[in-house]
């Protein structure tokens, strides 16, 4: 979440720049519908302001987290949060349910039971499935994902078919300097391509299988771009992530050809008093979808 001044009278957030007359106009919108649910009033912003993907699709989300973060300035005031299960944290409480885990009886090289089926998460029920299995096994837990975002569920497929991990691309970092320096653009070009960026925010792989994640991460990256544009008519030109250094090595993301460029500060995007330099310090890697990446960063993420 990115929210700054850039002029007397304007606020930046989320790669877009709000005027006086744009943000009266919200104030305006929340004093006039009070009976409207947060979500109601974020889609009729967005929609009065014309905020909206590539696509067409409207940014409720981004639209949301920006009038709360309004709210918390004393800007304006909401009406109160209508479900409480999501109150005061991006944290999801999933009903854990009992499940066999006959991945663990799996082991061996991933030629062995190869091909990967990597399946795009459409339904109530698989977005359930993936949130459970995150929730339990995957160190951060689960959290709804800031921005777009597309999730894939991942089989082995012999000798039978059997779930062996999930993977998340969601909306990149606003900032982080080792992307920035590497991709070589200054903060107006970054706003206007950085949703050219994803950002691969979980990743759990299940069976312990030889190959099995950097396979894994491969086939997935070979369904993002096609997906992604499905979804929000946008072709993706560079995948990031983050791994913690105290914890992972990233040897699969190596093993699958990502490029290491560097490190956080470990602050993370909530510091903003500059508390915790080198708290949670993190390895950036990247990875590019197309040849030229950088270049088609810089100069127009629409020419490829």
């Amino acid at each position: 979440m990115h929210m700054r001044n850039t002029k007397k009278d304007c606020l930046r957030f989320s790669g877009r720049e709000f005027t006086r007359e744009e943000l009266s106009l919200m104030q305006e919108v929340v004093e006039d519908f009070p009976r409207l649910t947060r979500t109601e009033l974020s889609n009729t912003v967005c929609e009065l302001l014309d905020w909206k993907r590539p696509g067409g699709k409207l940014k409720t989300l981004e639209g949301r987290s920006f009038l709360e973060k309004l709210e918390n300035q004393s800007f304006l005031t909401l009406p109160e949060k209508r479900n409480t299960q999501h109150k005061n944290t991006s944290k999801i409480t999933t009903t854990l349910t009992r499940r066999d885990e006959p991945w663990t009886r799996l082991s061996g090289s991933v030629e062995d039971f190869a091909p990967l089926d990597v399946e795009l998460v459409q339904n109530q029920e698989q977005r359930q499935l993936f949130r459970d299995l995150v929730q339990r096994y995957h160190y951060l837990g689960y959290a709804t994902p800031y921005g777009a975002r597309l999730q894939y569920l991942a089989y082995v497929t012999r000798p039978s078919r059997q779930l062996v991990g999930c993977v998340q691309f969601s909306s990149p970092a606003w900032r982080m300097k080792a992307r920035d320096q590497w991709i070589g653009w200054d903060d107006a070009t970054r706003g206007q391509h950085l949703q050219h960026v994803v950002n691969n925010s979980r990743f759990l792989v299940l069976a312990r299988i030889r190959n099995l994640p950097s396979m894994l991460l491969s086939n997935a990256l070979g369904k993002l771009r096609r997906d992604w544009h499905t979804h929000y008519g946008l072709k993706p030109l560079l995948v990031e992530t983050l791994v913690d250094q105290n914890l992972f090595h990233g040897g699969c993301y190596r093993a699958a050809n990502w490029n290491v460029l560097g490190e956080t500060s470990g602050r993370g995007r909530m510091d903003s008093t500059h508390q915790r330099h080198g708290a949670q310090v993190k390895t950036v890697l990247v990875y590019p979808l197309v040849k030229n990446a950088t270049g088609l960063l810089k100069n127009g993420g629409n020419r490829q």
